[in-house]
């Protein structure tokens, strides 16, 4: 069951505390209290997890405080959509992120030096872009190839981000351990700028590491769809995140591994972003550059990731996940499919187009409906 507070109730609220003394006397029964900020209002929700059957959902309805009360049969009970008011997502570092909000996460698949990270961070100030991904630890198929600088570059990174006013990076994590490298390193620095706990699809259902990231309330998690998972596996992958207290999920689409991708890396999913939307809250990134694994181009002179970027765009993503590089033929890792610093502006532009084709769309399908609805009024 989740029960929906109005929106004058706080958690220190004299209905808030009754209404957890009334929850209290099921035994078997464990609440959850998870917030969310919407465009327009903040969201307090009690989970309640175990047997609810017997907690009269009327009764519950009907107490001081109290906007609604769902009865939860599905799969997907803290990150699915039951009845929700409005999209709703989270606040960080000063930027929103939901189902309605748009964000690109341009840079490197693996840092390797400084001057190309501040040579990102320049360019990426100069487009009034203010996330970026970084990875310092890389899981890698090969046990040879560069695995990352891991917690050594953390300092310097951090005070590249903060000096070019970057706001959050997206940065995979291996282990749980990782988490506390970040925190320390930006403890360190003086927390100049924030990270986005990435799940990388190798680790899609590395349950210890889910629980982990899920644990702790610092920071945001972006989840890769595990390469060889179904949806529903991915998305029970979330809320084991979910489970543990953590609700700033980002849903990532990077391709799913089959003979049929070919001649790409992998085969392109975003056909799922609309799926994602609909059956969970969570915002929806697109990876365009793992799928595609190379900047080969179409006749016409679009290259393959701006043609599948713009179609997760088109398809409603939040989010893009890019790979850019100052000299992608020395790059350690996935060079092959790092998009050049010069080609920035064009790509931003190419997205800003897609999403302009979605909004346009959206209001389209919202006037579709109502001259289909006039009739019947």
């Amino acid at each position: 069951m989740i029960i929906i507070l109005k929106p004058d109730v706080s958690k220190d609220s004299l209905e808030f505390q009754q209404l957890l003394r009334y929850l209290g006397q099921f035994k078997g029964v464990r609440t959850q209290v998870a917030e969310y900020q919407g465009m327009t209002r903040k969201v307090i929700e009690i989970h309640l997890i175990g047997d609810t059957q017997k907690i009269p959902l009327e009764v519950v309805q009907n107490l001081p405080g109290v906007e609604k009360a769902i009865r939860v049969s599905s799969k997907y009970r803290q990150i699915g959509r039951h009845g929700e008011l409005e999209p709703i997502g989270f606040d960080y570092k000063g930027l929103h992120f939901d189902q309605n909000s748009f964000h690109v996460f341009a840079g490197l698949c693996a840092v390797d030096t400084k001057e190309n990270v501040e040579t990102i961070f320049k360019h990426l100030k100069e487009n009034d872009i203010r996330t970026t991904r970084m990875g310092a630890y890389k899981p890698r198929t090969s046990p040879y190839d560069f695995q990352g600088h891991g917690k050594n570059c953390l300092p310097w990174l951090f005070e590249l981000a903060g000096k070019y006013d970057i706001a959050v990076i997206a940065m995979e994590v291996l282990a749980p351990h990782h988490i506390d490298e970040i925190y320390e390193a930006l403890e360190k620095t003086g927390h100049p700028t924030g990270v986005m706990l990435q799940i990388g699809t190798r680790n899609a259902q590395n349950f210890e590491l889910l629980r982990a990231v899920g644990h702790q309330q610092e920071f945001p998690i972006l989840y890769k769809r595990g390469m060889g998972l179904t949806i529903e596996e991915s998305l029970n992958a979330c809320e084991y995140v979910a489970s543990e207290g953590n609700h700033n999920i980002i849903f990532c689409l990077r391709g799913v591994r089959t003979h049929l991708g070919d001649p790409h890396r992998n085969l392109v999913d975003f056909g799922h972003v609309p799926v994602i939307k609909r059956l969970t809250k969570l915002p929806v990134c697109v990876d365009p550059s793992h799928p595609i694994g190379s900047r080969v181009q179409s006749p016409e002179g679009i290259k393959d990731i701006y043609h599948v970027a713009a179609q997760g765009v088109i398809a409603g993503a939040n989010m893009v996940l890019v790979e850019f590089h100052p000299k992608p033929e020395e790059a350690l890792c996935d060079g092959p499919q790092a998009l050049t610093m010069e080609e920035l502006p064009c790509f931003l532009e190419h997205m800003q187009y897609a999403r302009e084709a979605y909004l346009k769309m959206k209001d389209l399908a919202a006037r579709c409906a109502m001259q289909q609805l006039a009739p019947k009024l």
